[in-house]
């Protein structure tokens, strides 16, 4: 039987879409949350990015690979659901730690998140991988916008550099270009979400946002898992995050001392 949270309509939406909505995933943790997003922001990481874009008001922050050093990310993980509704979601009988990814749109702040795959700028890569976006303020402009099925397509799309709009590897024709899924009919699936509510989607799923043109905050915490069929694959560069010395082969699963099992059926 699936978690309490999760149906089985929700597993197959999952496989088919690639993106569902799961309500309350994180209710019991969203004041743990904030503080570990305040700590995060005032005692930023290696790869912190304040995404400044000329000609864009606002202040975009994100971060990640944090939850090792920052206990409240680490007790989330630890304690609440996210685990094992994701075995549930990906159909995955163990669970792994990819990393944690905080995003921060100040209000004001224009510039959008760009329609992209993670999964590209990962050197990670197998059917069994899930990502949860999870707002620690309501949303309904600022939400997160996925492309259902865009996980099933035959190519994935080149990964950018946010702010330079640059490719973020050589494009040797294994990728497609970035599509406009709104000029292009695809569809965008979006829900409005209460603090602690849950969009899990996969790694090959497009996705974006827009700006935080409200009066509030919109604080997201991303918890990136991966499950049984989850192997190490060698990209054309430095892959984000990067994870220097991590000494894996193509193929290989995830090396645990660095990616711990926190689920196992």
């Amino acid at each position: 039987m699936p978690h309490p949270l999760v149906t089985a309509d929700d597993i197959e939406t999952y496989q088919r879409d690639g993106v569902v909505l799961i309500r309350g995933l994180f209710a019991d943790h969203v004041d743990t949350l904030r503080a570990g997003i305040e700590r995060n922001m005032a005692e930023p990481g290696p790869h912190a990015s304040e995404n400044r874009k000329e000609g864009h008001s606002g202040r975009f922050f994100d971060d990640y690979c944090n939850w090792a050093r920052i206990p409240e990310f680490a007790e989330v993980i630890r304690s609440s659901p996210a685990a094992e509704v994701a075995a549930d979601l990906m159909r995955a009988r163990r669970v792994q730690m990819f990393h944690d990814h905080v995003l921060v749109k100040e209000p004001g702040t224009s510039m959008a998140t760009p329609w992209h795959q993670d999964g590209p700028y990962y050197f990670v890569e197998g059917k069994q991988t899930v990502s949860f976006w999870s707002p620690l303020d309501p949303v309904t402009e600022a939400a997160l916008r996925c492309v259902a099925g865009s996980h099933l397509w035959e190519k994935d799309v080149l990964p950018t550099r946010w702010v330079a709009e640059s490719a973020f590897f050589p494009d040797d024709g294994q990728y497609m270009p970035v599509p406009d899924p709104e000029a292009e009919g695809m569809r965008i699936v979006e829900f409005p979400m209460q603090p602690g509510d849950a969009v899990a989607f996969h790694y090959r799923t497009l996705h974006g946002a827009r700006g935080n043109t409200s009066q509030t905050r919109r604080r997201a915490f991303s918890l990136r898992l991966v499950g049984d069929d989850a192997r190490y694959v060698q990209r054309p560069g430095p892959t984000s995050p990067p994870f220097p010395g991590h000494d894996m082969q193509p193929g290989q699963t995830l090396r645990e001392d660095w990616f711990p099992v926190i689920h196992r059926a």
